[in-house]
């Protein structure tokens, strides 16, 4: 059956990717918003809408931000969408110290607009992006979403536990259908620039520094973004069962996932990595001096020393485990930044 998706942040990097896997591989109607903000390149995310429209298939793309609650109620309104996935949010750990406005309107005065459209224009299923870091301090490792999640160490952090708080309730009230999913530093080509292994390329290119936070004793379980998109498609088209209770009221038909890669990796071995990647791909010259261009710098606000998924709830109810290596996704992105950059 031919279905309406709604995908909000189309032109990020996880949402242009999960558009072009759904017109690839569905005959589905794609509509897709997203404000283009300039919090990074613009040109970035004309380049991936770019890649978009070449698929052809049955795409819509409108400019507007999901803040605006006119233009989120008209959109349901009119195309009466089946399954919404919410990927539009500011995103960030450190841009949230600085700009904390931008964090409130898209994460959640857009989450709430999105909430109330699906109330009001019932959907099959509310896919919606959270992230690792609602885990904050907590100490236990691997993060397993039957842990507390009250301690976030940022106010995006604070933002996406808080979706997670709106779409139960309104899973419970309004008997939605939602599933959060806690996404773990993702990563490949054509992605955040403000990511590390965006940001030490273009430093290292250009001859510049890189810091290495807490001193190299970092570890993020990183995971590619082929991954994550596998993940949301399978969690999109299994939505949680709505049922009833003992009281006659609904049980929340609510889940949340973690999508990580289930292994990860210290910040030292990363950077080797990554280096020895830019240098396959002719990004940078075979005896460029890596060390002198290291800087091991302390913790920074708002950051954790370690992320790390237990991806077995995701195993069990979809019977998928990301397991793209860092080597492999890495050398994508080392050749896709050679090619786009024309290094």
């Amino acid at each position: 059956m031919k279905k309406t998706i709604l995908v909000t942040g189309a032109a990020g990097f996880i949402g242009a990717n999960l558009v072009k896997e759904l017109l690839r591989t569905t005959d589905d109607k794609i509509v897709g918003i997203d404000n283009l903000n300039d919090y990074y390149d613009v040109s970035l995310k004309e380049y991936r809408l770019g890649e978009i429209e070449a698929l052809g298939g049955d795409f819509t793309f409108i400019k507007g931000s999901i803040a605006d609650k006119a233009l989120i109620d008209s959109l349901f309104e009119k195309y009466h969408f089946e399954i919404v996935v919410n990927l539009a949010a500011q995103a960030g750990v450190r841009y949230s110290i600085t700009n904390p406005d931008v964090y409130i309107e898209s994460n959640m005065i857009g989450f709430y607009n999105i909430l109330e459209a699906c109330r009001h224009n019932p959907v099959e299923h509310l896919v919606y992006a959270s992230s690792s870091s609602v885990y904050g301090s907590n100490k236990k490792v691997p993060y397993s979403t039957d842990d507390k999640v009250d301690n976030p160490v940022s106010l995006y952090a604070a933002t996406k536990k808080s979706n997670e708080l709106f779409a139960h309730a309104y899973s419970k009230l309004y008997n939605i259908p939602s599933t959060g999913l806690r996404f773990f530093t993702v990563y490949g080509p054509a992605g955040r620039p403000d990511m590390a292994y965006f940001s030490f390329t273009n430093k290292l290119i250009k001859g510049e520094t890189i810091k290495i936070f807490n001193y190299g004793n970092c570890k993020r379980d990183f995971t590619y973004v082929d991954d994550i998109v596998k993940g949301i498609k399978l969690v999109m088209n299994k939505a949680p069962e709505k049922k009833t209770g003992e009281d006659g009221l609904p049980i929340p038909p609510y889940a949340i996932y973690n999508i990580g890669n289930n292994n990860p990796e210290n910040l030292l071995d990363f950077v080797q990595i990554l280096s020895e990647e830019l240098v396959r791909a002719e990004v940078l010259p075979p005896d460029y001096d890596f060390n002198s261009h290291k800087e091991l710098v302390p913790m920074q606000p708002g950051d954790v020393p370690i992320t790390y998924a237990d991806t077995s709830a995701l195993e069990r109810d979809f019977g998928f485990k990301p397991s793209t290596s860092l080597r492999n996704g890495l050398r994508a992105f080392a050749e896709w930044y050679k090619k786009f950059y024309k290094v």
